[in-house]
């Protein structure tokens, strides 16, 4: 048979037939499956990749795929796209690679052609150079299909781990997420979640109870409010859905496609040299003094706009990705209102990989210095904070991109020389006339210094307020440290915006050579 010998009408009735095919698909296994769907408060995976794509820019692959299991009641059972829709779209005109977990279809659980789809899309991803995001509604590995299913779930992990720092990836829970398939999202590099229903945790409430006796829900286990604020896992909870898929959007529109770009830049409307008197009020001279951290960066930032990551989660430092004169810039910044921005556990380590984050997509560093020091405890120095600190001295001496350090009130000790200080390679150091930069406060230098003065003295009081003032003058003068050359200038905090934007703009143009290696060997 020749071209010339099929009729026209058969391929109009294939057409035909392939539209009614893909609609069934798209309209669920059942007539009320979308219902139940909904009936829980959650979109379909279609709906959910509308809301989060730009409108009519969502190309479909692979929706005519079925499984190929037998037996265990699958073999009646093989409804087209397997339980996940993949394919690509525009994020505010860029392109953006997409999985969706189907929960009408075998729960959203993996099977071997489930992983297939999703190890195709990664892989166009990851060739096109485009950010990956990932909607979680998912039962898990399929238990009908055994060892495949897992095979699938090593594939997305060795995937995640070859895309990690090349394209951003990007995590959204909108359902269950158990066992091993809770490692994926923990491999990318934000997690978004949505209160009530998204889980995720390693064993379950049941299994927790058999195991342990503890009882637990689901919620109270691995829900949102959980992996925000005490676990770390996820950076981001919502209410909704439409209100998470619409940060996911945004925190898109900070980003670049890939490594070997820079991020978008947005004309600014605020000026470079607007002057940024407000500063002068909002932080107190006295370095005792608690103040919100946040008021700075709305002040310095364009039009006072930032997006915050992990918020709720080791709130003694702030980590925040804002616009300076258009140009995206990350921030680092210890939280005076919260522990009084002391460096722990938590805060290093939050902070190291928002560090590494930004180094590996090209987006400059502003790191905002207001720290009294390191945690002191038992239990910090029993649960690492040697190794966890180190984590956040790494990330810096290991980042290339421009570097801007400015110090406000008091940096001291070690927790000083890990705010991206001078000595570990900064590139620019910056410091308001309230700074106060020594290896300790000047109260406990005097008490270690003039301890036998101060015993032997006639009035001990009047003798210790001597010996601070002594420390103060001598070595913690706001020019001590610029006058060697550990300080680049000491700047009016009026002029705080202008000279930022003055460095970074320099910066931009920036190259560092690395040494020839594999690849380092931090302190995980």
């Amino acid at each position: 048979m020749t071209i010339s010998d099929v009729s026209p009408v058969r391929i109009q009735d294939r057409t035909a037939e392939l539209a009614e095919i893909k609609a069934h698909a798209a309209a669920g296994p059942d007539p009320g499956a979308t219902e139940r769907q909904h009936a829980k408060g959650k979109l379909t995976a279609r709906e959910r990749i509308e809301t989060l794509l730009d409108a009519g820019s969502f190309h479909e692959i692979e929706a005519l795929r079925r499984h190929r299991a037998t037996g265990f009641g699958l073999e009646g059972k093989k409804p087209h796209t397997d339980g996940v829709v993949t394919g690509w779209g525009t994020v505010h005109g860029r392109t953006v690679f997409v999985y969706a977990h189907d929960f009408r279809i075998f729960g959203g659980a993996l099977g071997e052609a489930h992983a297939q789809k999703i190890h195709k899309v990664m892989d166009l991803a990851l060739a096109a150079g485009a950010p990956l995001v990932s909607l979680n509604d998912g039962a898990g590995a399929r238990i009908q299909e055994g060892v495949t299913a897992l095979a699938g779930y090593g594939g997305i992990f060795r995937r995640n781990t070859r895309a990690s720092g090349v394209i951003p990836q990007i995590s959204v829970m909108l359902g269950p997420c158990a066992g091993g398939a809770a490692y994926s999202p923990a491999l990318t590099d934000f997690v978004f979640m949505v209160r009530d229903i998204s889980q995720m945790f390693i064993t379950g409430p049941d299994v927790v109870k058999a195991v342990t006796g503890e009882e637990i829900t689901h919620n109270g286990l691995g829900g949102a409010d959980v992996h925000t604020s005490l676990s770390g896992v996820a950076a981001f909870a919502y209410d909704d859905e439409e209100s998470c898929l619409e940060d996911v959007r945004f925190l898109l529109s900070l980003l670049p496609s890939n490594n070997r770009e820079t991020a978008p830049r947005e004309e600014a409307a605020d000026p470079a040299d607007r002057r940024t008197d407000n500063l002068l009020h909002l932080v107190p001279a006295h370095p005792g003094q608690a103040y919100d951290i946040r008021t700075v960066i709305e002040e310095i930032a364009d039009d006072g706009e930032y997006f915050e990551v992990q918020r709720a989660w080791a709130q003694n430092v702030v980590c925040a990705l804002t616009r300076f004169d258009g140009h995206v810039t990350g921030i680092v910044a210890n939280q005076p209102v919260s522990a009084a921005g002391v460096l722990d556990i938590h805060a290093s380590e939050k902070a190291a990989r928002f560090v590494q984050f930004c180094d590996a997509f090209n987006i400059p560093i502003l790191t905002l210095v207001d720290v009294p020091g390191f945690l002191p405890g038992v239990d910090q120095e029993h649960h690492g904070i040697i190794r966890h600190g180190a984590k956040l001295l790494y990330a810096y001496c290991n980042a290339t991109v421009p570097r801007i350090q400015l110090i406000l009130r008091k940096a001291y000790g070690g927790a000083y020389i890990v705010m991206d200080s001078r000595s570990i390679g900064t590139d620019i150091s910056l410091a308001w006339p309230t700074n106060e930069i020594a290896v300790m406060g000047a109260e406990g230098a005097a008490n270690v210094i003039f301890r036998r003065e101060i015993a032997a003295a006639e009035d001990p009081d009047t003798e210790r307020a001597q010996k601070i003032k002594e420390y103060k003058t001598e070595l913690m003068h706001p020019y001590y440290a610029a006058e060697r050359g550990l300080v680049d200038d000491v700047i009016d905090p009026a002029e705080t915006r202008s000279a930022i934007i003055a460095a970074l703009t320099m910066l931009r143009t920036k190259h560092a050579d690395t040494p020839s290696r594999k690849h380092g060997n931090p302190p995980l």
